[in-house]
């Protein structure tokens, strides 16, 4: 045990237990505190906070079963546990945060940008600060601005500002070169550079228009704009026109600069609004800088789940990262968040702290922050998106995911050809399945096929996952005992297009658990068919299953096999949910309802949003249809008289 001014730290080495290093009975403290676990060479693997570590700490240890794949990872690999006593759960958040920094450990949330962010900085720690784009690691004693989406974007914005504040903006060797043959480059000629380099402005002056510079770009633009303005009707009324004409250039030229940043909000406005967007593997994070009621920046960033954590848990996670080490004036009055996170108050205080002004964190209800959120949540989906299409589209990413999937299959080769299988229904009804197919870890989308469920509709996904394996490979069986097993060409010569089931999959995917995996072996197993793997995935814990295995293959959750799993299993689940809504909207389209007079497209729409589906329409008595705007009671009693008899 070791002790400070205000905390405690206590360590439990390896013992005689369960786990090896569950610590004794009654020996964490209820306090509020920070434990870290360690692996075998003493390395920390896992960073976490609690307002009571032996409450949190018990639950790792009280039933090892019951907890989550990835945990239950975590403690396998883990081999010692220690923690340290705080005082406050402000105290709590600053050395959980400190210790991830630190030991960066592999089961903890760790954000990074989805990619390198340009930001308008001004180098005010220079004598004669300059005006460029940066992206990377921020510097001491320079101020950023943004991030923006575009470097251009940066550029065009401070070209209409140098008219009115001429900062620097060449580098150094451009400088030096400048100041030592006397004369400046192009900008100093054409006004939107104040020639510093060649002495025509004095270091003070200039750094007066840098600040100038940056209290613009901050959001303070008003005072800016009024100044320019009561100097051009001075010059007016002094009948200096020239002078005039230009000042009111500069007016027009920072009026187009805030153009170029959406009012979003009230003026005085200043948070940050952050949005989530996640899978069971991943979560994309965007943020939206609103300064002075404008969108003054983009940020986005991604993490890879390797813990297991609540919406509030992932945004309590990125304000810790976001604000960590942010320069004060970075951290703004409000921060709008998707999610509450778990310790609000004592996050709220933290960035209070950092930021030295009172900071609010909350989740808006309503109005046009609400709808902002909304729109930074629909950016952070499209990032999601745009980031695994990224990851998929990689050669050597889609040859380590399927190498890893043959590995934890325990098949003979890489599955080059896999086929995934999804069911989708409404209530028992319109039942649907889809094949979608990935051939080297890419999508073969000619080669998706859709089932209407006959035989087994309304028996449960298991039946019907029988049902569309045992017609898919039926038809296999089929053209192969009539073409051969080794058909060099599987062309219809009729059509010239590739039979419909030409190509059996090394690897079949359904979507579920045991059930559904020994449906479908049974349904391969019936029709001889054994040169064809198959697994789960289940949606809940993401775990694999196989035919007859008590227990799933857990992947961990950073594998790439994994990734490809879900994202075959995502792929089937939404051409299947496709499908469904087309046939659907096609059964409700020709139902029983189209052959009564008087009954038209909006009545009849009126009715099946009020009662859901024509089968709930039945079981409706008359005065309960003539409850729908307008529906007349002549109308309703022909409803009920078709209805009943199209039921008998």
């Amino acid at each position: 045990m070791s002790a400070g001014p205000d905390r405690l730290s206590f360590v439990v080495r390896p013992a005689n237990t369960p786990l090896g290093f569950r610590p004794e009975p009654g020996s964490i403290p209820e306090s509020p505190g920070v434990y870290r676990f360690r692996d075998a060479g003493a390395r920390v693997i896992y960073v976490g906070k609690a307002k009571s570590l032996r409450q949190r700490l018990n639950s790792y240890f009280a039933d090892f079963a019951g907890l989550h794949p990835r945990t239950q990872t975590m403690l396998g690999t883990a081999a010692a546990v220690d923690w340290t006593v705080v005082g406050t759960e402000v105290e709590a958040l600053q050395l959980e945060y400190s210790w991830i920094k630190e030991f960066d450990p592999r089961f903890n949330v760790k954000y990074r940008d989805d990619k390198s962010y340009p930001f308008l900085a001004v180098t005010m720690a220079e004598d004669f600060p300059r005006v460029q784009v940066m992206r990377g690691a921020k510097r001491k004693g320079t101020r950023y601005f943004g991030p923006y989406s575009h470097a251009w974007a940066i550029r065009e914005t401070v070209d209409l500002l140098l008219r009115v504040f001429p900062v620097r903006t060449c580098s150094a060797g451009v400088f030096k070169r400048a100041g030592q043959i006397g004369r400046p480059c192009l900008l100093g000629y054409i006004d939107k550079c104040s020639a510093p380099c060649v002495g025509k402005i004095s270091p003070e002056d200039h750094r007066l228009l840098a600040e100038d510079f940056c209290d613009f770009m901050s959001g303070h633009t008003g005072r800016f704009i009024r100044r320019l303005e009561q100097a051009m009707r001075e010059a007016a009324a002094a009948e200096e026109f020239e002078r005039a004409a230009r000042l009111r250039d500069d007016v027009q030229a920072l009026q187009r600069a805030l153009e170029k940043q959406a009012v979003v909000l009230g003026d005085n406005t200043d948070c940050d609004v952050v949005a989530l967007a996640e899978d069971p593997l991943e979560a994309a994070v965007q943020v939206f800088y609103v300064r002075g009621g404008r969108i003054r920046g983009q940020r986005g960033f991604v993490v890879d789940k390797v813990e297991e954590a609540s919406p509030g848990e992932l945004v309590e996670h990125f304000l810790l990262q976001m604000y960590g080490e942010t320069a004060p004036e970075a951290v703004p009055r409000e921060v709008l968040v998707p999610a509450e996170p778990p310790e609000a108050e004592a996050v709220a205080e933290l960035l209070s702290e950092r930021r030295g002004a009172r900071v609010e964190v909350r989740v808006p209800r309503r109005g046009d922050k609400k709808a902002l959120l909304e729109t930074v949540e629909r950016n952070a989906r499209e990032s999601l998106a745009q980031h695994k299409l990224r990851r998929a589209s990689d050669l050597t990413t889609r040859s380590r995911a399927l190498q890893e999937v043959a590995d934890a299959l325990d098949l003979d080769q890489a599955p080059l050809r896999i086929e995934c299988y999804d069911v989708s229904h409404l209530q028992g009804e319109d039942v649907v399945a889809s094949m979608v197919v990935f051939e080297d870890g890419l999508a073969r989308k000619s080669e998706y096929r859709r089932f209407a469920i006959r035989g087994t509709a309304g028996q449960g996904d298991v039946a019907s996952i029988y049902e569309v394996i045992s017609r898919r490979f039926r038809r296999h069986v089929e053209e192969r005992a009539e073409h051969g097993e080794l058909d060099p060409e599987p062309i219809d010569p009729e059509t010239g297009r590739p039979r419909r089931f030409a190509y059996p999959p090394n690897l079949v995917v359904v979507d579920g658990g045991p059930a559904q995996v020994a449906a479908a072996r049974r349904a391969l197993d019936e029709l001889g068919v054994d040169d064809v793997a198959v697994s789960g995935l289940a949606k809940r814990l993401e775990e694999v299953w196989l035919p007859g295995d008590d227990q799933p293959v857990i992947l961990p959750r950073s594998s790439e096999g994994l990734y490809l799993l879900q994202r075959v299993r995502d792929e089937a689940h939404r051409f299947a949910i496709a499908y469904h809504r087309t046939k659907r909207a096609k059964s409700l389209k020709e139902s029983a309802l189209d052959d009564i007079r008087g009954l038209g497209a909006a009545r009849k729409q009126a009715l099946l949003k009020r009662f859901g589906s024509v089968k709930r329409l039945r079981g409706a008595t008359v005065d309960e249809i003539r409850e729908v705007p307008g529906i007349g009671l002549s109308t309703a009693e022909a409803i009920v008289a078709a209805l009943k008899g199209e039921g008998t």
